[in-house]
């Protein structure tokens, strides 16, 4: 069956070709504000939004006004109204609030370029260390791994700290995992980050702690430099002391972001490879975070995207997934659980004794056995 999957490289464009790229994200981001603010109008006016249809018919028009425009990738101008179609429409579903303009201040910048169907000539294509992107031709890339299947769109991203990456989409055919006969819930945590119920622990790494008080010291540099600089009625834009500090500011929270990605990638993949069926606790995450003692730690720890990773891998190779409360042994609700103090308990019923974390995994690994047994494939449970 045919699977999406994504391959993110680091590209190195050369000063021209950065240029283009600075152009290309000016021009996208131009072409979704302009829209959004007609979207609005019209809505106002008529009391009824806008289609992608209708904008996209649009944009030779607004080509004809901006001559500007023409110099970039026309996928990406393109892309840009399907992206506000899509936040318009989540929007209305409400599953996210409503789409606001983009600014050229944000350190982070981005653009997509999709393929043409019925193309016989590749738009993107790979030979070596050499990337083949449209409008900005050959780039020079770090070729890690290679990238199997039909490749769809590519987007393109200038990350805070100055690096840019591209990131390829393809479709291919991923293969099915061997089956392990193995069903296992997990519970995750803050003293531990997750513990299965087969009594596997992995280890809170805390990497956000770690650098912790050298990113303050860094920033505490940062407001010092921008202090100077507006005393001095310098743009910041224009203040090179300030913008090198803001650089290295970026370059730790990246390395905290790559430490922890690697990890939750490492521990999901072993998860999704060693067990067949998988039974995650279902956690509102945001409403945990309004906690403010807790916020800090729940938001290192990155439980949503651990199990955003277990829920696509374990489409990709065939695997299954998925309270706890509930006494593992006979069953019997203790309300006292829901405080995350809590670490041990005894069940009042039946007077076994139960670590949380422990018995969280049993009643989760119940569940998804239940589910299996049952034939419904799906993924009950995750956050």
């Amino acid at each position: 069956m045919l699977k999406h999957k994504a391959y993110k490289f680091r590209i190195y464009p050369t000063k021209k070709q950065e240029i283009l790229i600075a152009k290309t994200f000016g021009c996208s981001r131009f072409v979704f504000n302009h829209f959004l603010a007609k979207w609005d109008e019209t809505y106002q006016a008529t009391g009824k939004g806008l289609s992608y249809g209708s904008c996209s018919k649009e944009i030779p028009l607004l080509k004809q006004e901006f001559d500007w425009l023409k110099e970039v990738d026309s996928h990406s101008l393109q892309t840009s109204v399907k992206h506000l179609a899509d936040a318009y429409e989540r929007f209305f579903k409400k599953q996210n609030e409503r789409p606001r303009f983009k600014s050229k201040r944000n350190p982070v910048q981005s653009y997509k370029t999709n393929i043409e169907k019925n193309n016989q000539i590749p738009e993107i294509s790979i030979i070596g260390n050499k990337l083949k992107l449209p409008k900005l031709k050959w780039v020079r890339f770090a070729n890690s791994k290679q990238v199997k299947g039909r490749i769809l769109n590519a987007t393109i991203r200038r990350t805070a700290s100055g690096k840019y990456f591209v990131s390829l989409l393809a479709e291919q055919e991923i293969d099915e995992l061997p089956k392990t006969g193995s069903s296992v819930g997990v519970d995750v945590g803050l003293k531990n980050f997750a513990i299965l119920s087969n009594g596997t622990v992995y280890q809170n790494d805390r990497y956000f702690r770690t650098l912790e008080k050298k990113l303050a010291r860094e920033q505490r540099k940062l407001s010092r430099r921008q202090l100077i600089a507006l005393n001095r009625k310098v743009k910041l834009s224009e203040a090179k002391n300030y913008q090198k500090q803001k650089r290295k500011v970026a370059r730790i929270h990246e390395k905290i972001a790559n430490k922890r990605t690697d990890f939750l990638h490492k521990v999901s993949t072993e998860i999704v490879k060693n067990h067949d069926v998988i039974g995650i606790e279902t956690l509102q995450v945001k409403n945990m975070q309004k906690n403010r003692k807790l916020s800090k730690s729940i938001s290192e720890v990155s439980w949503s995207e651990f199990f955003r990773m277990l829920e696509y891998k374990a489409d990709w190779y065939g695997k299954t997934f998925a309270s706890s409360q509930l006494c593992s042994g006979c069953g019997h609700r203790h309300k006292d659980v829901k405080h995350l103090s809590l670490r041990e308990w005894t069940c009042p019923n039946c007077g076994v004794h139960h670590d949380r974390d422990v018995n969280a995994g049993l009643n989760l690994k119940k569940e998804a056995e239940r589910i299996l047994a049952a034939s419904t494939v799906g993924t009950t449970g995750l956050a």
